[in-house]
């Protein structure tokens, strides 16, 4: 098949992003399709005209892309790089290419890649593309609505409430410790830890930094762990357990940060009742192809719940859903087959 992979884009996830289409391009090329890796913001910079020739082209389209650092990238000086300005989303000839491919592989991350934007316009120009549709990619993507269908569905999660930019919270309705987090981030960037209410205030302010919307909820004491579903069925769980702090942008992509285990160290009533949380959690938000949902349990009690959903899950070499279907045997080149195969047989995704 002709893939377009497309990664990086305009979001605080942009590296990690970059990351993850690199590993899955790789991929493909590997399992003999012909792939092509694309910063969806960036483009392609060329005078020469842009045909399916370049689909196999020698050209390693991965050879510049870095490990993910630290800290989350600097959009500003990016925005300096697009010759034209970079007035839409997508860079020159990201959509000439798109259109060319037989399916477009979304290894995007966070805001405009996962939160139903660039999913609706492909569904307008009849472009196939992995993962789930426009609309529960946008229900996922706002913390503060999944939270509200978990709650209907039956699936715990955490108690909280969501302010507004300029809303005051009420301290009556906190319990402290809590976390602070944007709506609708990814990878942990624009989350927070409070220890006392006197700190709240520094945390919404950074939170609301990112977003216009924040949620503050009840910390959980315990152990967090991760459980991957593929066309409605869950993988096993993962359990995360960073060496220090939380599970942060940092400890999540700083390989040697975080120690992994999956399956995870569970009772088996526990481990099951957490997947089938997380496929309840696929059906609560009507997610198609595959999707990852985290949980945190309370070790006091052993009550589970869930946190969010994320709809297009980190690729990386330190990703959660490559160990996860390795626990059941699928390698990486397998796993990327699969998720095209069950993107494919989406109603609208037939090419």
């Amino acid at each position: 098949m002709k893939i377009v992979v497309l990664a990086g884009g305009i979001s605080t996830e942009r590296d990690v992003s970059l990351s993850s289409g690199s590993k899955i391009y790789r991929a493909l090329k590997a399992s003999g399709h012909q792939a092509l890796l694309l910063d969806v913001y960036l483009g392609l910079e060329t005078e020469e005209p842009v045909t399916e020739a370049l689909f196999s082209s020698p050209v390693d389209w991965a050879k510049d892309i870095l490990a993910v650092s630290e800290s989350h990238p600097d959009l500003s000086r990016l925005k300096e790089l697009r010759k034209d300005g970079g007035k839409n989303m997508f860079g020159p000839h990201v959509l000439d290419l798109c259109r060319m491919a037989d399916m477009v592989f979304l290894g995007l991350h966070g805001a405009n890649g996962e939160d139903g934007r660039i999913q609706a316009a492909f569904d307008l120009m009849g472009i196939p593309y992995t993962g789930t549709g426009y609309l529960s990619s946008a229900l996922a993507m706002d913390k503060s609505i999944s939270k509200q269908l978990f709650r209907n569905a039956g699936i715990p999660t955490p108690a909280g409430i969501t302010l507004k930019q300029g809303e005051s919270p009420d301290l009556s309705a906190l319990s402290f410790p809590c976390m602070v987090k944007t709506v609708c981030g990814g990878s942990s960037v624009g989350v927070y830890r409070v220890e006392k209410p006197e700190d709240l205030p520094g945390a919404l302010k950074e939170a609301f930094g990112f977003s216009g919307d924040v949620i503050v909820e009840q910390f959980i004491t315990g152990r967090e762990f991760s459980v991957g579903v593929i066309d409605g069925r869950a993988l096993p769980v993962i359990e995360i357990a960073p060496l220090e702090g939380f599970y942060d942008y940092k400890n999540k992509y700083q390989p040697g940060s975080t120690i992994e285990t999956c399956p995870a160290d569970l009772k088996p009533e526990l481990a099951d009742k957490m997947k089938r949380y997380a496929e309840m959690a696929y059906e609560a938000l009507k997610l198609e192809a595959y999707a990852r949902m985290d949980f945190m349990m309370d070790t006091s009690d052993e009550s589970l719940y869930c946190l969010e959903a994320n709809t297009l899950p980190g690729m990386t070499p330190t990703s959660l859903l490559p160990q996860e279907a390795a626990a059941e045997g699928m390698s990486f080149e397998e796993l990327c087959e699969k998720i095209i195969e069950v993107s494919l047989a989406r109603g609208n995704q037939k090419k």
